[in-house]
């Protein structure tokens, strides 16, 4: 959400942007509504202070019946005017949750993925000396993925990994957690059961609460148990990613500028329904409903060349990633028309797979600068006692189906065997170099 002070000076700015994100969005209304939440609060100000003055006059003595009948009066009219409020701020609300962030200068303006731009490529696609296979057929080949059980115990788009394919993906996790680490990244493995707050402080609900039609998030149907035998009622989802919970790590904090910036490196289980793709990509683990992924949250000042250093340094550690593993990938910045509405900046990392002709999604690297700190109230006090809301950033270092997808086909040979990237070799039975057909 964007402060609405910054909303009324910079509305032009932000009606130009919702245009950009293809976004419908009423600025003139939130104003408007705004302006009569804080007449109404005045209006109630005002009658409290009544309230208290008449409260204060009786204090010592018994109220007159003209006491005790305008006191009651007040009372009508301040539940009244609060009534009106919460109506009015359920209204505000709706619409102030979309107001869109301001992208960067230099962000492409775009209708649709379409117009994103290439902005690096590391390596050229994989030329082959014989017809390569896709990943679906080396890995029934060389029994890595379980498709068919997959399908029968988790339904549409269940899978198993098995054998070296296990290996491999526990192995590229741990060794982008140990560079994480090594880089001033603080490992973590956080909740993956999480609040309604969570989901939508970092912008995984299109709006305020969740909907089942757009949020491409698990909602957990059971109630809590609590420890005292009482069951409490209340919402809970399956997060598609570490970002929600590692920004929530610090909600309705203030942090000290010293400590700033946080970077966390998250490893979770991630869940997503997927319910926007239909038919798109059915067979295989390249779009699945629960996977594994390395993710980079960053948290540090409200500083606009500090957070852009930031970027450009989480996006180094997932190119450097892609390239220890000796993968062929490409660097997409992201346009106005394929960003949400919470984005500053935005890049995606590509990967080269052959069965696709072409190059298939491994991460995203976003800015949000403050849209979420303000959802999820982190702050920092600076040196001169201010508080301000943190910037937020987040990367994706590395997922497990698509990362797996890649090494399987720019690794593979004309007998059909699997060369092992050299980095991962050590997470392999007796360092093994091949996978070969058992």
């Amino acid at each position: 959400m964007l402060d609405i002070k910054f909303i009324r000076k910079n509305k032009k700015e932000i009606e130009l942007a919702a245009r950009n994100k293809n976004i419908k969005i009423d600025l003139d209304k939130l104003l408007s509504l705004d302006d009569d939440k804080r007449e109404l609060v005045l209006q109630i100000d005002s009658l409290r202070a009544k309230r208290n003055e008449l409260a204060s006059q009786s204090k010592n003595n018994k109220p007159t019946d003209e006491q005790i009948i305008y006191g009651k009066k007040l009372k009508e009219q301040i539940t009244k005017l609060e009534n009106n409020l919460t109506e009015i701020d359920e209204v505000y609300i709706k619409i102030a949750v979309k107001v869109p962030n301001i992208p960067s200068v230099d962000t492409p303006i775009g209708k649709s993925d379409k117009e994103n731009i290439e902005v690096y490529k590391w390596g050229e696609p994989t030329k082959f000396d014989f017809k390569p296979k896709s990943y679906i057929e080396l890995a029934k080949e060389l029994d890595l993925i379980d498709f068919e059980r997959g399908a029968k115990t988790g339904g549409y788009r269940g899978y198993y990994l098995k054998n070296e394919a296990v290996m491999l993906v526990m192995g590229f996790m741990m060794y982008a957690l140990e560079k994480l680490i090594k880089n001033g990244f603080t490992p973590m493995i956080p909740p993956t059961l999480v609040k309604n707050f969570v989901l939508f402080g970092s912008g995984y609900f299109a709006g305020e609460k969740y909907n089942s039609d757009v949020d491409e998030i698990y909602k957990i149907a059971n109630d809590d148990k609590l420890a005292d035998g009482t069951v409490k009622k209340e919402d809970k989802f399956l997060i598609g990613t570490a970002e929600p919970s590692l920004l929530a790590y610090h909600s309705d904090e203030i942090l000290n500028e010293k400590d700033l910036p946080i970077k966390f490196a998250g490893f979770s289980q991630c869940y997503r329904s997927e319910i926007g793709s239909y038919g798109k990509d059915t067979k295989g683990i390249y779009r699945v409903h629960e996977f594994m992924k390395v993710e980079q949250v960053v948290i540090c000042r409200a500083n606009i060349e500090e957070a852009e250093k930031l970027h450009q340094e989480i996006m180094a550690m997932s190119k450097e990633l892609h390239e220890d593993l000796e993968i062929p990938y490409r660097q997409i910045q992201i346009c106005t028309g394929d960003m949400s509405a919470g984005k500053y900046k935005m890049f995606d990392l590509e990967a080269w797979m052959p069965s696709r002709d072409g190059y298939g999604e491994t991460g995203s690297a976003s800015n949000f600068l403050d849209w979420q700190s303000r959802r999820l109230n982190v702050k920092y006090r600076d040196e001169n006692g201010e508080k301000k809301y943190v910037y937020m950033l987040n990367n994706t270092a590395l997922p497990s189906p698509r990362t797996l997808i890649a090494i399987l086909e720019n690794n593979q040979q004309k007998d059909g065997s699997i060369i092992v990237p050299k980095v991962l070799r050590k997470y392999l039975s007796g360092n093994q170099e091949i996978i070969r057909k058992k």
